[in-house]
């Protein structure tokens, strides 16, 4: 059975822009942890972890091998290593830098994060107000970066050695960028659309993902449709680059 390890694949609603297993490719093999939320909730690491605990006991309990299947470094470092206890919220704290960042925007917080910690702010995106205020939060409370809350578990889910798939940068752009045409020709612009009319809309942690945050540019009317592509292009290449040292860390 497979067990999803992308932080975008949880949000229902959103098909196209995450590349999830169609219909027909679930109902040959079970697949978990796809489509877990509404695009408008808010999903963190923790919650993800717990989730893909007990997937993994199911599938176990059946005798079933599991293949996990992903592109979230993240996911998969709390898969293999564990998450140490985190410390509680600081509500006052938070209150501050909630109203810092409604003021300023959550990009000037960003700006005081990578600072700080350039190399966990490289990893959230820079309107990603959630993610940033909590990596702010853990570092006041704390004084250490939130990437410290990963430590070596008692009782891993797996323990394995890593192989990674290093492809020639030219046949990876090459591919990025047809699979970006390809996601906006079968219409992630409409897709876009139909989960912006749902309740709740698509809150702030599922619209950092590589298509959905230009599609709203578009519908929007800051961006026309050409540049909406190739800002797509351009963030998925980065975050391709940005995935080879995050998994060569794991050696």
């Amino acid at each position: 059975e497979i067990v999803s390890v992308d932080s975008m694949a949880v949000y229902s609603g959103l098909d196209g822009g995450t590349a999830k297993p169609t219909s027909a490719q679930r109902a040959e093999v079970p697949h978990h942890l796809v489509d877990v939320v509404s695009a408008a909730d808010a999903y963190s690491v923790a919650q993800w972890l717990a989730d893909a605990r007990r997937a993994v006991a199911a599938c176990r309990s059946r005798g079933r091998r599991i293949l996990f299947v992903g592109g979230t470094p993240l996911y998969l470092r709390a898969l293999r290593d564990g998450r140490a206890p985190l410390p509680p919220a600081d509500p006052a704290l938070r209150r501050r830098l909630t109203a810092e960042a409604r003021e300023s925007g959550p990009e000037q917080l960003h700006a005081a994060l990578a600072g700080l910690y350039p190399a966990a702010a490289s990893r959230i995106h820079p309107r990603d107000e959630k993610r940033i205020i909590r990596a702010l939060e853990v570092r006041h409370t704390t004084g250490r970066p939130l990437s410290a809350a990963f430590a070596p578990a008692a009782d891993p889910l797996f323990e394995s050695r890593l192989m990674i798939v290093d492809l020639p940068r030219r046949t990876l752009t090459e591919r990025i960028n047809r699979r970006v045409e390809r996601m906006f020709a079968e219409g992630l612009v409409e897709e876009t659309r139909r989960a912006l009319a749902r309740p709740g809309g698509i809150g702030p942690t599922a619209r950092q993902a590589a298509g959905y945050t230009e599609a709203i540019d578009f519908l929007e009317g800051r961006i026309d449709l050409g540049e909406a592509v190739q800002r797509t292009q351009r963030r998925t290449r980065q975050l391709a680059k940005r995935r080879l040292p995050w998994l060569r860390s794991f050696a």
